[in-house]
């Protein structure tokens, strides 16, 4: 009956929560039968709390390597991280609703790179280039206002809060700016060249931009990067707080970073890949 379910689809989510039976047990049989109809096959889970045991967590690993075996990409979330953004008042069902919400920002963050139409549009093709890299990746969201928004956005989403890697020598990215009617090239090129600094030298660069009135004086960057099994390993930026008036974070987003640590640089659009939709015209 999967099989049946699954035939035909381009691409296939697989949320769930690792460690326990259903979610250890079911996702890289779900995984084997998406890949085996030929279906893009990703995986968001979440690693459990500590607090929930040893043997749930050993468990939990040897479900996340069974699951790399068949998904295209794997994007790991440990529950662990959450403590760093959930109030400390948070309830423990508040908890687990937030390690819910956090796998439902990272699949709508995907689905919507292709299902929202923008200025310079990125289609399926374009997903299936990046996620095709295999290995780990990272999906993060940035957001910034005023003058030094595009900065501020990009800087968030390279480095994210809530997963174990960060974008540093990816070699496979889809990034995706939205603002609103005064996004200028200018940002766009900024939000460009800072994430293209952090990764890979030979990096495969696509990108899209999206044009919402409603955003009004805010910017989002949309960042997914794969390919690290690929890399020489990544590493932790050196970061430092800074004032909640400059940028507003949601779980997926990743954390602020010193503004002295990126000097944007002159970027070439030539390095960038072309999106189908403008290929096509």
């Amino acid at each position: 009956e999967l099989y049946e379910v699954i035939k035909g689809t381009d691409m296939v989510f697989i949320a769930a929560g690792i460690g326990g039976g259903t979610g250890t047990g079911a996702a890289p049989i779900l995984a084997q039968i998406a890949k085996e109809v030929g279906s893009l096959t990703i995986g968001v889970v979440t690693r459990p709390f500590t607090f929930e045991g040893a043997k749930r967590r050993k468990t939990a690993e040897e479900g996340i390597e069974k699951l790399k075996e068949h998904v295209d990409t794997l994007i790991v979330i440990p529950n662990d991280r959450l403590l760093q953004i959930a109030d400390k008042r948070a309830s423990l069902h508040e908890a687990f609703k937030l390690a819910d919400d956090v796998l439902r920002q990272g699949i709508q963050g995907i689905s919507e790179l292709i299902t929202v139409p923008g200025l310079i549009n990125l289609d399926f093709a374009d997903v299936r280039t990046i996620m095709s890299e295999g290995g780990a990746a990272l999906m993060a969201v940035g957001r910034g206002s005023g003058e030094d928004r595009a900065r501020v956005a990009a800087e968030q989403a390279i480095s994210s809060n809530l997963l174990d890697i960060t974008i540093d020598g990816a070699r496979g990215i889809l990034f995706n700016v939205t603002g609103g009617s005064d996004l200028s090239l200018y940002e766009v090129n900024q939000a460009a060249a800072i994430i293209k600094e952090t990764a890979h030298p030979e990096v495969n660069l696509i990108f899209g931009a999206v044009i919402d009135p409603n955003m009004g004086d805010e910017l989002r960057v949309t960042v997914i990067a794969t390919g690290f099994a690929r890399s020489s390993g990544t590493r932790k930026l050196d970061r430092r707080p800074r004032s909640r008036t400059e940028a507003t974070a949601e779980p997926v987003m990743g954390r602020d970073v010193a503004a002295e640590e990126f000097q944007p640089r002159a970027f070439d659009v030539n390095d960038l890949d072309i999106p189908a939709f403008l290929r096509r015209r």
